[in-house]
């Protein structure tokens, strides 16, 4: 029996082909999350500012209404009495306390950026035996309340004769801050440490380090050190409560203490002027954080990527 072959006939051979990819979960173009996950956020966001927005609201709002009407329920200034900013700028120098607050809080706020500064840098370049130490002291200062360095404190300011001076109020930030150091020092440490090292080998010297490299670098975190410190020393009411005597030297907290006490309680129950006064102290922060938003959120951001 004999087999013919045809001729131009090709035998299939079978190949290993590969499998086909196992189906995926669709994604969004945009490579964003689905939609109802960003009403959820977005509404959700909506609701806290609304809820942090309405204490501000209400201040406003009662700020702006004649005497009887003060604590009258709802958020809309009816009757519209504007006067009352005019009483409160008559009966009280605030222009004065609000010129000593800007010259506090900018000379307590750069003192403490600068010195805080220079010692995250030292903590973040340099290496040498029981730093990690060094630097754990430099945080458990943190954990001592002010109640605990007050009278001394008190005690030395009185001996230098800076009593009822706004000098005690930013001239101990010259030591620097244990928060700010850590801050700075973690933004420090997620720079390259090579182009310390190339400036070094070019021949610059430590302090051009840190002037003419460092601080560019880390202006953003400088930012969010001045931006807070400005503002702690800006609603601080305690030190010019302990130092200040005299009402001209008075900042913002401390005129709004006497304001309180002139047209609130035990006073002439004039709260719309005490309202008022609130108000004035407040704008100028929410000013100041609109115009370094954009820094000041990019040095939150950027602060605490590198332990």
């Amino acid at each position: 029996m004999s087999t013919t072959v045809t001729p131009g006939a090709v035998t299939a051979v079978p190949r290993n082909e590969p499998a086909a990819p196992a189906a995926r979960r669709p994604v969004a173009a945009d490579g964003r999350r689905p939609l109802w996950q960003r009403v959820l956020f977005v509404s959700a966001l909506v609701g806290a500012a609304v809820i942090f927005m309405l204490p501000f609201v209400w201040l406003v709002s009662a700020s702006l209404r004649p005497r009887e009407y003060v604590f009258a329920p709802g958020f809309l200034p009816a009757p519209f009495a504007p006067g009352n900013y005019a009483e409160a700028w008559r009966a009280v120098p605030l222009l004065t306390w609000l010129f000593n607050s800007v010259v506090v809080g900018v000379a307590a706020a750069a003192t403490v950026t600068i010195s805080s500064a220079w010692v995250a840098f030292g903590f973040a370049y340099f290496r040498f035996p029981g730093r990690n130490l060094l630097f754990g002291l430099v945080l458990a200062t943190m954990m001592l309340p002010f109640a605990v360095t007050m009278i001394p404190t008190y005690l030395i300011w009185s001996k230098l004769g800076f009593v009822d001076t706004q000098v005690p109020l930013w001239a101990g930030n010259l030591f620097g801050s244990a928060f700010y150091i850590f801050l700075l020092r973690q933004f420090l440490l997620s720079l390259p440490r090579e182009y310390f090292e190339a400036a070094r080998v070019d021949g610059a010297s430590y302090p051009q380090l840190f002037w003419k490299l460092a601080f560019p670098l880390i202006r953003p975190a400088l930012l969010v050190a001045f931006v807070f410190e400005f503002k702690s020393s800006w609603t601080d009411l305690l030190k010019p409560l302990i130092y200040l005597r005299n009402e001209q030297l008075y900042t913002l907290p401390r005129g709004l203490k006497v304001v309180l006490d002139r047209f609130g309680y035990g006073g002439e129950q004039q709260w719309e002027v005490v309202l008022a006064g609130s108000v004035l102290a407040t704008v100028p922060m929410i000013i100041l954080f609109f115009l370094a938003q954009r820094h000041f959120v990019a040095g939150i951001a950027t602060t605490g990527r590198k332990g």
